[in-house]
């Protein structure tokens, strides 16, 4: 018998065919009542539970992915081949949106002392890579779109600050994940989801956002080793994407359509992939201050031929899984933390088509970043509605509970 699988997760996340269980949600239980439900498995398959000891709901990690969908549309807006009136000063105010809303479930996660009750959940610590990134996502707005709010040098001194922290979580996370994964899970045949790349995106999220703090690096030594410690980021996490990747796609084609808050997952290949050619393309552009000139040509030809390989895989990917979206809103796609899934990966094929844009001034790649970020725009507005609405309706549920226990 498997000890605890993904799948088991899975059907606790997300109703099944015939499935009665209640809902978790990303910070607790559903508070519609629950059916009949299965038979449950042995104490130690379960899923780690979703509220601690005095009862209250369980915020999880993967409610940071709010932060970087939303830290994205500010940052998608500020790399933008196009601009239109008013767009940056709504960038600049999603940006502090995000800011806010960083500190506020930094905040939340650090009180409940839940970190060791998610690091034993094979659903859990998957998403701990999701507030390395966010972050590096909202201290990458500081330099891009704060200085106009709190000065150059502040937003420079903020970037730093959450780009060092940024980086050291995520390379934590990249490492200490799939080792817990190796050591401690076990998964079924068809386990593998688009989670599975959440632990690994962030060094490349580092690389990057990074790329941006290159020439604010101390020259000589000091920025030649954050270029190639960005570098090396790099192909630490593109490497274990393809992998991840190509494991997401076997489970895909040998078994069932994944249904229900599984769904959106699969948008996570996009983020990583449009996350690849953003930093082939920063990393390109702050090349010839550090490197030789025949090695920061070879940067540029590699952000532009690899860049757009790597793109044209994204559309793959991205067709791929807007077909699979639309097939599961058709039978009922259920709000959840997931959700978010949709926005940052939208967000970072907005930003990789941008930077090859700007380095090839191809209009095909102008008007679809363009087309790409309209999208963007309305995602986001929809799915921050709905998690509006979610944390509305679990508050009065919270507190209507409370006060019938009193």
């Amino acid at each position: 018998m498997i000890p605890k699988t993904t799948k088991e997760a899975f059907s606790a996340v997300t109703p099944q065919p015939g499935s009665t269980c209640t809902v978790p949600t990303g910070d607790g239980v559903d508070p519609r009542p629950a059916a009949p439900a299965r038979p449950q498995p042995p104490a130690a398959n379960r899923t780690a539970p979703a509220a601690n000891r005095t009862g209250r709901a369980v915020l999880g990690p993967s409610w940071f992915a709010a932060v970087m969908g939303t830290g994205i549309v500010g940052n998608a807006a500020a790399t933008l081949p196009r601009n239109f009136t008013g767009l940056r000063t709504a960038a600049t105010v999603v940006w502090a949106a995000a800011a806010l809303l960083l500190v506020v479930l930094a905040a939340g996660y650090i009180r409940q002392r839940a970190l060791r009750q998610h690091a034993a959940d094979p659903m859990h610590s998957q998403f701990f890579g999701a507030p390395a990134v966010a972050l590096l996502t909202v201290g990458a707005g500081a330099l891009l779109l704060g200085r106009r709010v709190i000065g150059a040098r502040a937003a420079l001194d903020v970037d730093w600050t959450l780009w060092l922290l940024g980086t050291a979580l995520g390379l934590a996370t990249a490492c200490t994940v799939p080792y817990l994964m190796v050591t401690r899970h076990r998964f079924a045949p068809d386990a593998a989801f688009g989670g599975w790349l959440m632990p690994v995106v962030p060094p490349m999220v580092s690389s990057a956002t990074g790329a941006l703090l290159v020439p604010h690096a101390p020259a000589g030594q000091p920025r030649l080793a954050l270029l190639l410690g960005c570098y090396a980021m790099f192909g630490l996490s593109l490497a274990v994407v393809l992998l991840v990747l190509a494991m997401i796609y076997s489970r895909l084609v040998h078994h069932d359509a994944p249904t229900g808050a599984v769904v959106p997952t699969v948008w996570i290949g996009l983020g990583a992939l449009g996350q690849a050619v953003t930093a082939l393309g920063t990393l390109a552009t702050a090349a010839p201050s550090v490197l030789p000139a025949p090695y920061a040509r070879g940067a540029a030809v590699v952000a532009l031929l690899g860049g757009v390989g790597l793109w044209g895989f994204a559309m793959l990917w991205l067709a791929l899984a807007a077909a699979l979206t639309v097939r599961e809103f058709r039978a009922g796609l259920p709000f959840a933390p997931t959700w978010w899934s949709f926005i940052f990966p939208l967000g970072a094929c907005v930003t990789g088509t941008g930077a090859l844009a700007a380095r090839v001034g191809s209009q095909v790649f102008v008007w679809t970043a363009v087309v790409l970020y309209a999208l963007l725009v309305a995602a986001w507005v929809a799915v921050a509605w709905r998690s509006l609405h979610h944390a509305a309706g679990h508050t009065a549920g919270t507190g209507s509970r409370g006060t019938a226990r009193r």
